[in-house]
């Protein structure tokens, strides 16, 4: 068996505080970021039902008070 040469990481989060640690994650990412995100898992959910990809966009968001 090889040596591993990567240590494994883990964060334990409680549950009622994963929501928060999600939020703050994503509050610490650009727009520009978020949105790539968003762009990727579109994609890789249409691709894994065998849809076409639509080439628009509509934008709806809504902003969540803390």
């Amino acid at each position: 068996m090889q040596e591993r040469k990567m240590a494994l990481v883990v964060n334990q989060i409680k549950i009622e505080d994963e929501d928060k640690s999600d939020v703050l994650f994503w509050q610490n990412k650009s727009v520009a970021e978020r949105l790539a995100e968003v762009v990727r898992l579109r994609k890789k959910h249409f691709s894994s039902k065998k849809i076409q990809y639509p080439t628009k966009m509509v934008i709806v968001y809504s902003q969540r008070h803390m």
